[in-house]
């Protein structure tokens, strides 16, 4: 009887082995090719995404289709550094800022998502400056392959028109994000 017994928590105890196994399994799978949370870190993004907000990167979605505009990304820099970034210029479009005002291949473009920070602002600059990718680039056109991405937070993000962060290609982009998940008062699930 105890034998019984034994080899009953035994097989019970292998079972709860497998299962968690297999738990920890499927969690790396989804996180490493479906969805992955990533913490917001700086206010480059701000109003849209505050620094310690939680997203959930889409990985699925974009390799089976290509980026839009205006799609929010995340973007892999470097071993450590992940950036959050709305694409603004895909490939072979000619991008211009004048008077904040955003022109594509010569089209002018509105951003209802800067409107917050524009009503905001304290002093009479602009939000963007005025710039052509020729100016701080040196290309015409956005590179077959690349995109140019700009955070919403114009005064304060580091992005493409930063010569050292340039142009961003396809294989930097982890996924598209558009679910705040955490903190709790900010949860959105289809963000601008």
């Amino acid at each position: 009887m105890e034998e019984k017994i034994q080899g009953k928590q035994k097989s019970e105890f292998w079972e709860w082995v497998k299962a968690i196994a297999f738990a920890l399994m499927l969690t790396f799978v989804i996180k490493q090719f479906l969805f992955t949370p990533v913490l917001v870190k700086g206010a480059s993004m701000m109003p849209t995404l505050e620094d310690h907000d939680r997203v959930i990167v889409n990985k699925i979605g974009p390799t089976l289709q290509s980026y839009d505009r205006f799609d929010i990304v995340v973007i892999e820099m470097n071993e450590e550094t992940n950036y959050i970034k709305r694409i603004i210029g895909l490939p072979g479009d000619k991008i211009e800022y004048k008077d904040d005002q955003l022109y594509i291949n010569g089209e002018k473009y509105n951003e209802p998502y800067l409107d917050q920070y524009k009503n905001e602002l304290k002093d009479t600059g602009t939000l963007t400056y005025d710039f052509t990718l020729d100016q701080n680039l040196g290309e015409t056109t956005v590179p077959e392959g690349y995109y140019f991405v700009l955070g919403d937070n114009r005064r304060v993000s580091n992005d493409s028109r930063n010569p050292e962060v340039g142009f961003i290609s396809e294989e930097q982009i982890m996924g598209t994000t558009n679910i705040i998940c955490w903190p709790m008062e900010h949860i959105d699930l289809r963000f601008n």
